[in-house]
């Protein structure tokens, strides 16, 4: 018995076939779009501790001192040692701050690392400004190489007017390095000392 040949798709199939494919496309471009835009969120609103990033110092200073403490850290799988010259420091708000910390690549050959950041409480991301940080750009060490690396920043006084931060005293800047995968080798022309089949 040969086969009935399948009817026609009706008006009201092909629109949800049409609906369901534009679906999926706008899932697969918001899963591209996810990652920036949580970054461009954190970084406007300081939400989940991330801080500012700043060109300048503030337009003035007042009396109101917290204290700064910073912390730091290297991921899994990192031979570096990585640690601030001073714990902690008392600064006033909208004070412009130079501070300094110390790596070492104890590993015997070259690596590469990106510093992840943030601030705790973490309500005060918003107030942490970075004028200049080590953590904008890889990092990149020879084997044994000791690099002393500065942050630039300051507290924005605005932060006493902010109920939920008007009596913070510490804030805690920490710092964790993570390792970037190892550059592939790139072909120059030396011989592998495989055959060449032609």
């Amino acid at each position: 018995m040969a086969a009935q040949p399948s009817p026609p798709l009706s008006r009201r199939d092909k629109m949800v076939a049409v609906a369901c494919g534009l679906t999926v496309a706008g899932m697969i471009g918001a899963a591209y779009a996810a990652v920036p835009f949580y970054n461009w969120f954190c970084r406007t609103t300081g939400y989940a501790g991330t801080t500012q990033v700043a060109t300048a110092g503030p337009s003035g200073m007042i009396d109101r001192k917290v204290t700064v403490r910073f912390d730091s850290n290297v991921g899994p799988g990192l031979p570096w040692r990585f640690e601030p010259e001073q714990n902690q420091i008392e600064i006033k708000l909208g004070q412009v701050v130079t501070v300094h910390y110390r790596v070492i690549n104890e590993a015997a050959r070259p690596i590469s690392a990106t510093a992840a950041y943030n601030v705790t409480p973490l309500t005060v991301g918003s107030y942490f400004n970075k004028i200049n940080c080590f953590c904008f750009t890889e990092q990149s060490l020879k084997a044994g190489e000791t690099r002393e690396m500065t942050v630039v920043f300051y507290v924005d006084p605005s932060m006493v007017k902010d109920a939920d931060n008007a009596d913070t005293s510490t804030i805690t800047l920490s710092y964790t390095f993570y390792k970037q995968p190892d550059p592939k080798p790139v072909a120059d022309g030396t011989p592998t000392g495989r055959k060449q089949i032609y």
